[in-house]
């Protein structure tokens, strides 16, 4: 941080009548007084909403982070708009997907509409990736990877292009259950 009583800066922006501010910077990174950082503070979050625990677990996917708008509370995982009604008399969305599971050196790729379920019952080290998709698109991928299946089990050989495959779907997504929840909540929206 720097010292603005000892390097004497000041504010480089204008007051709104197009005079310097001049105001003391006050240890800022930037040279932006304190009154002008805070017009900057309630600008970015009216623009782009403050990550904060939600007031309550969302009612489309469970999670406890959101994001605060001024307008609104939006779930950070699946933005669903908290407050909207799931229409409670319909059972929760499906969303099926193919899941890749890590034990040891083998991948297994399987299918479930219910990962937490599922994947609770099978003994894995490291859940790898996620993808929309019901027993077509495992069984596509079963064909795909052919050559490194074990046998006729739902397990595969970590080979190459099965790994690269892996890491084309986990790019950019930090947890896949956390694409999971967004789908879940689009799935919601879909229906009402």
């Amino acid at each position: 941080m720097f010292d603005s009583e000892r390097d004497g800066r000041t504010c480089e922006l204008r007051r709104e009548d197009g005079q310097p501010c001049g105001g003391a910077v006050g240890g800022a990174p930037v040279a932006v007084c304190r009154a002008h950082a805070a017009v900057i503070g309630d600008w970015v979050a009216a623009e782009y909403g403050v990550t904060d625990v939600l007031p309550g677990a969302c009612r489309a996917c469970g999670s406890r982070l959101g994001v605060r708008y001024p307008s609104a509370w939006v779930c950070a995982a699946c933005e669903w708009r908290v407050g909207d009604v799931l229409d409670d008399g319909l059972p929760p969305p499906r969303v099926d997907i193919v899941y890749y599971l890590r034990f040891g050196d083998r991948i297994k790729i399987g299918t479930t509409a219910n990962p937490r379920q599922r994947l609770a019952r099978l003994w894995h080290d490291e859940v790898l990736a996620f993808e929309q998709g019901d027993r077509l698109v495992e069984h596509r991928r079963h064909q795909e990877f052919a050559a490194s299946r074990l046998g006729r089990s739902e397990w595969f050989a970590a080979s190459q292009d099965l790994e690269e495959h892996v890491h084309g779907l986990a790019a950019g997504i930090g947890d896949p259950w956390a694409r999971y929840a967004r789908w879940l909540g689009e799935a919601a929206a879909r229906r009402g």
